[in-house]
């Protein structure tokens, strides 16, 4: 009896030490990285005192590292002066990042200015820790609305600066095989 109390014993001994083999590697095992993606939020600065908002949520897959126009995620951006403006929700369509650097382009999905949904626009990030940047699409236009049929991945220079103390940008820099 005692004999086999033991080996009941050992045996369970032997099944947890398995177990926790099995969970170690599967907790060490190197989780594959995306293969790009923009996360975050700021405010822009701007003297006359507009907020103005971006928030990022985009990503680009690891299996699908060879096509940017495959990200998923959506941003959102507002601006307002004086109680008058408005704010947009954009669904991802692409995501190109190099260094600290990502453009992404969106569709309009939601928007209370008239004229905005359906509209393509695209913003530009440079991830510099506490001194964001930040540029759009329709900077040379005024509006979305005014923005003639954009191509994904299209944006401006990252010219804005970043309200001080708002930016928080992160961006996984993409490693396409050339």
């Amino acid at each position: 009896m005692k004999r086999r109390t033991k080996i009941v014993v050992l045996g369970s001994a032997l099944l947890l030490t398995a177990g926790a083999a099995s969970a170690a590697t599967a907790s060490n095992a190197p989780r594959q990285r995306e293969a790009a993606a923009l996360t975050g939020t700021a405010e822009l600065y701007r003297s006359a005192g507009d907020d103005i908002r971006f928030s990022f949520d985009a990503h680009l897959a690891a299996k699908d590292k060879a096509d940017p126009t495959k990200a998923t995620g959506t941003f959102e951006f507002s601006h307002y002066l004086n109680g008058s403006g408005a704010r947009a929700e954009v669904e991802v369509d692409c995501l190109v990042t190099g260094g600290k650097v990502a453009v992404v382009s969106g569709v309009i999905t939601e928007s209370d200015l008239p004229g905005a949904e359906g509209k393509r626009v695209g913003v530009t990030v440079h991830d510099l820790g506490r001194h964001d940047r930040l540029g759009y699409s329709w900077a040379a236009t005024g509006s979305p609305v005014e923005t003639k049929e954009l191509p994904p991945c299209v944006s401006s220079a990252p010219f804005e600066q970043v309200k001080k103390g708002t930016g928080d940008f992160t961006v996984v820099p993409w490693q396409p095989e050339l």
